[in-house]
């Protein structure tokens, strides 16, 4: 049962998310200078593009995660690495629409996903830009936190997504953080050795947790991105305050973080990529599905205009390269991609209230699981 809900934090909560959103509301508010096309792979005129970092590479704004909203758990994986049929017609489907509005980038975390995508990809690998890691590989397992055993991970993902090399190996750290920096020198010099081979072309580290990603930030000049949680609630430290604002809350010790500096600071100034992760709040937003299957059909336009703005809500950060929604069907990837080619309108202040509305009163629901999300709202 959702817990009621503390109408004045409601309102305080939704006022804050207004203004959030005005940021991104406002008709030609979007300046961001667009690369040259012909420096952009599968380049689509609609679809709006952001160099990632120091990299070289330019990816789509919104692009497509490697998770899909299923009723199981055929994402984490298949037994005897064989994908199901309609796994891969399913699978298809969504890189298809995704290449055709001109997305280019997949972010991909498990063994299964390597999978389905690779088989989905086939014939077409150098239509995206693909960032991978093996979930039972990396080194959130201490058993991991070796050379040989992270160039295993790297192995494995190229063989299931049968490719000879990722553009990105993006390590996926614990979810707290916390590992100390000898750890991480552990896995730089697996990815200087997998570069050497070609097996790699740049190295990046996803996790959840802000003080110790930012830190890894600072300290690490081999590291070209990250990958962490924003949502429509992220807002960046910094920035002009009013009574609306929200104060960081009473977070674990282990998630408390530095109030002293933006981490969006910490990326534009070493000039590295973001990818940002958990848009819907880990579809929390959503209504959850029913019976056993994967998600299909059009679904229902109020899921699809609260996706499409909370997404143009994420990526009114000019130091975020990419937002990276799990997507079901190619209804839903039509709604991503309208996100990026529409968002120069701007929002409605009906619209910006609905988002807020909407936001607040999940958020105030969050399952336990997800609590960790509420780390993120000013950072």
């Amino acid at each position: 049962m959702d817990k009621p809900i503390d109408r004045r934090r409601f309102v305080r909560s939704s006022a804050l998310l207004v203004a959030g959103a005005a940021a991104a509301s406002a008709p030609g508010s979007d300046q961001t200078a667009q690369p040259d096309s012909s420096d952009i792979l599968n380049y689509h005129p609609s679809m709006r593009y952001r160099p990632l970092g120091r990299t070289g590479l330019i990816l789509s704004e919104v692009s497509l995660g490697g998770h899909w909203r299923n009723r199981g758990p055929s994402f984490i994986s298949f037994p005897g690495d064989e994908v199901p049929a309609a796994v891969v017609e399913h699978r298809t489907a969504v890189v298809s629409a995704a290449i055709d509005a001109g997305m280019n980038y997949l972010d991909i975390t498990t063994a299964a996903e390597c999978l389905a995508y690779g088989a989905a990809l086939q014939g077409r690998r150098e239509k995206m830009i693909i960032g991978a890691d093996d979930h039972r590989l990396c080194p959130r397992n201490p058993a991991n936190r070796n050379v040989k055993t992270q160039m295993q991970n790297v192995d494995e993902c190229l063989r299931r997504l049968k490719t000879d090399y990722l553009d990105i190996w993006r390590v996926q750290a614990c979810q707290a953080g916390g590992h100390p920096d000898s750890e991480v020198a552990v896995w730089i010099e697996a990815f200087q050795k997998i570069r050497a081979a070609g097996k790699a072309r740049h190295f990046g580290i996803s996790a959840h947790a802000r003080p110790w990603i930012q830190h890894v930030v600072e300290m690490f000049p081999e590291v070209e991105m990250v990958i962490f949680p924003c949502t429509a609630r992220t807002r960046e430290k910094g920035q002009a305050i009013t009574e609306a604002n929200i104060e960081e809350g009473a977070m674990p010790e282990a998630w408390s973080s530095d109030r002293s500096k933006s981490i969006f600071q910490s990326v534009r100034e070493r000039n590295v990529g973001l990818v940002t992760i958990k848009p819907f709040i880990g579809g929390q937003l959503f209504p959850p599905l029913g019976e056993a299957g994967p998600a299909i059909g059009a679904g229902n336009k109020d899921e699809h205009d609260l996706a499409r703005l909370t997404l143009q809500s994420v990526l009114a950060n000019d130091a975020i390269t990419a937002v990276v929604p799990g997507m079901d069907t190619a209804h839903q990837v039509a709604t991503a991609a309208r996100a990026a080619a529409d968002r120069s309108l701007g929002m409605t202040p009906a619209e910006q209230a609905w988002l807020a509305e909407s936001t607040a009163r999940q958020w105030d629901n969050l399952p336990e699981r997800y609590h960790w999300l509420r780390d993120w709202e000013l950072v």
